[in-house]
């Protein structure tokens, strides 16, 4: 028998974090909880979860600074629960680490959907990155050959285009950031304005998309960053 997960959540809303348990414990999951940041840091050190749930609104500190603490000695999969819905708090919270962003309220459906994936990038771990394939739909990409075809037909990238699409398809499910994008592609001292990239994903979309308006596998998270379409 397989060992179940265990999943922290730092929730000091008594009635969300009840609501979330009973959620995660009905699947299956085995979870422990902290009420503030502090409490939630040495809970995940102490218990060494498979995923966190964590609220930015703490009463000690700032759940940013959670991700910032945490990530100095984890690689934990941190899901953000917030109500805070403005991009800048969504790009913030994934430029210091966290994995996923999910806005309050959420539906239980999307809610696990996201625990599922974070549970599968952390369990495929480094390995993932060195996977030959990334197949979805009609899209195909060979990572050694270098090759992209969809519906079986070889499609032309530039050497932006391909390192982009890469990038992304081998962090399918995952939002990518503006700013992480840009530093991975054109390096730490590239200009943080975003147009380039967007005229670049544009570009690619026309390669890749049947219908560029409405993509099927490159998806905006508007204000935030990207996010490819995993299977």
């Amino acid at each position: 028998m397989e060992p179940k997960s265990t999943i922290i959540i730092i929730e000091d809303e008594k009635n969300i974090c009840s609501f979330i348990e009973t959620i995660l414990e009905a699947h299956g999951y085995v979870t422990s909880t902290a009420t503030n940041g502090n409490d939630g840091i040495a809970l995940i050190a102490s218990t060494k979860p498979s995923v966190v749930l964590l609220d930015l609104g703490l009463p000690d500190i700032d759940g940013l600074e959670v991700i910032r603490r945490v990530r100095l000695w984890s690689t934990v999969p941190i899901i953000v629960i917030s109500a805070r819905t403005q991009e800048k708090s969504k790009v913030a919270a994934l430029d210091q680490g966290a994995d996923d962003y999910l806005t309050k309220p959420f539906g239980t459906s999307e809610l696990m959907a996201r625990i599922r994936t974070a549970l599968r990038h952390s369990q495929t771990g480094a390995s993932a990155k060195s996977q030959p394939l990334y197949h979805v739909g009609d899209l195909m990409i060979d990572f050694e050959r270098r090759l992209v075809k969809v519906k079986d037909q070889d499609v032309h990238l530039t050497q932006i285009e391909y390192k982009l699409v890469s990038l992304l398809a081998q962090n399918a499910g995952r939002v990518l950031t503006y700013n992480y994008i840009i530093n991975e592609i054109w390096g730490p001292y590239a200009d943080s304005n975003n147009q380039i990239l967007r005229v670049n994903m544009a570009h690619i979309r026309r390669k890749l998309e049947a219908n560029p308006a409405e993509p099927q596998y490159i998806y905006t998270e508007i204000g935030v960053g990207y996010r490819m379409r995993e299977e």
